[in-house]
């Protein structure tokens, strides 16, 4: 099976990953558990790797960080002096969360005043609604759905790629939509025994979505992802370019 490189706009870098886990998990950012923390973040690498997703540099030296906070952490405390202890090996990774978390608040405050007050700046323009979004969803929702399949699923070798193909997932996940309003992610990967069958689904979810023939989304923060038929409409709107062309072909003869 030929190797496909992802690359998705709305994953921010590693703080956003951190500040995911500890939301997740409810977590304080001043008393981060940096061994379960960690832990976590590794796991998540590895399935990003797996999905042949591209794991930028800062990721791996975040890595390298969290590693090296969790190292001093296990090294015996220095002695108290006057009562006080030592400086927190967490300190450090504790600035750069407040920081990019007002970084986070001031960019949710821009986009609300955008649109409160776009139509004053970009009368006329086009606004793009959630009817209009294939693939609208928190990045992290597709990520703890393969870790939740990955756990589940038997690790696959190379020699198995062949009876994986994607033609076949893609045919499958429309089989599930059949006669139904959506279908959950969770029970398109719960089928699959084998992780090389749960990666194999993934990309033909990705492919379904770039062909417009399906939408993937998630209501709310931390919600299940759902995966909807595209309405019908959204075919013949691709058909219709080439359907003009052929009038205008037989107009050049």
């Amino acid at each position: 099976m030929t190797a496909i490189d992802i690359h998705l706009e709305n994953f921010e870098g590693p703080l956003d990953l951190l500040m995911h886990l500890i939301k997740k998990n409810n977590l304080d950012i001043y008393d981060i558990p940096i061994s379960q923390i960690t832990s976590e973040y590794l796991q998540y690498l590895e399935v990003m790797k797996s999905l042949n997703l591209e794991v930028a540099g800062e990721f791996l030296v975040m890595a390298a960080t969290l590693m090296q906070v969790k190292a001093k952490m296990l090294l015996p405390a220095p002695e108290v002096v006057d009562g006080e202890n030592g400086p927190d090996p967490r300190g450090a990774l504790v600035s750069m969360l407040e920081e990019y978390q007002r970084y986070k608040e001031a960019s949710r405050d821009m986009n609300t005043r955008f649109s409160k007050f776009k139509d004053a700046f970009y009368r006329g323009s086009p606004v793009f609604t959630s009817e209009d979004k294939y693939l609208d969803l928190d990045f992290h929702a597709l990520m703890d759905a393969v870790k939740r399949a990955f756990e589940r699923a038997e690790p696959s070798s190379e020699v198995e790629a062949d009876q994986f193909p994607i033609s076949d997932r893609v045919e499958k996940i429309q089989k599930m939509l059949e006669g139904r309003e959506w279908l959950l992610l969770d029970e398109v990967f719960a089928l699959e025994p084998k992780r090389l069958g749960v990666i194999t689904c993934f990309m033909a979810l990705l492919e379904l979505v770039k062909q417009r023939k399906i939408m993937v989304r998630q209501d709310d923060a931390y919600s299940e992802v759902r995966i909807y038929p595209a309405p019908a409409d959204a075919s013949v709107a691709q058909a219709a370019p080439a359907a003009e062309a052929e009038p205008a072909a037989e107009a050049g003869n």
